[in-house]
């Protein structure tokens, strides 16, 4: 993969936290010149979901040759055969737009990114005001039976572990608040 042409804007936080929410307000602000990298994933879609919009949908046998062929920045085995992973042709791909690059992204594959292109990328953990909220919004979801949320809700104090290795950290207790807040370190972070 090529140096960097813009700046990386991850956003990782547990299942739950408002971190696709405060991605899409930041999508619409043109002013940030922002492009979302779509992950691939081996999972079925959910609901609404569209390939080559939400996700690239892959079978577990493509994802797989993706990993033996070395297509991917990173990616993890989220849950059993359950992959997530950023192709380096997304990347790529929006940068030849001369873009800045968003991700909503688990904190593993978040902390990789950091960690392979540390001076152009601005690592953001989104924090839930408490576990309990958690567990509210997934429910409100509605998209998941309940065996998933509690899968989810189980990764949940792992995750929020990680939440120090990151560059800074939003708490999502008011919407509006999280949302200006992500905006203000986006917006210095790409004027930097």
């Amino acid at each position: 993969m090529s140096a960097p042409k813009g700046k990386l804007i991850v956003f990782s936080a547990p299942s739950g936290s408002g971190k696709t929410t405060i991605v899409r307000h930041l999508l619409k602000q043109p002013e940030l010149n922002l492009e979302f990298s779509i992950s691939a994933t081996s999972r079925e879609s959910r609901g609404q979901e569209v390939d080559g919009k939400d996700y690239y949908f892959l079978s577990l046998e493509e994802f797989k040759n993706k990993i033996r062929n070395d297509e991917f920045l990173e990616w993890e085995e989220v849950y059993r055969d359950n992959f997530y992973g950023t192709l380096k042709s997304e990347i790529e791909r929006i940068w030849s737009k001369g873009k800045h690059v968003i991700f909503d992204i688990d904190v593993t594959g978040g902390l990789r990114i950091k960690k392979k292109f540390p001076e152009e990328t601005l690592a953001v953990f989104v924090k839930p005001p408490n576990l309990n909220e958690l567990i509210r919004r997934l429910k409100d979801r509605g998209e998941e039976s309940q065996d998933k949320i509690n899968m989810r809700v189980a990764k949940a104090p792992v995750e929020l572990a990680t939440a120090p290795q990151f560059d800074t950290i939003v708490v999502n207790t008011d919407l509006d608040k999280a949302l200006e807040d992500a905006y203000n370190l986006v917006a210095n972070f790409i004027n930097d």
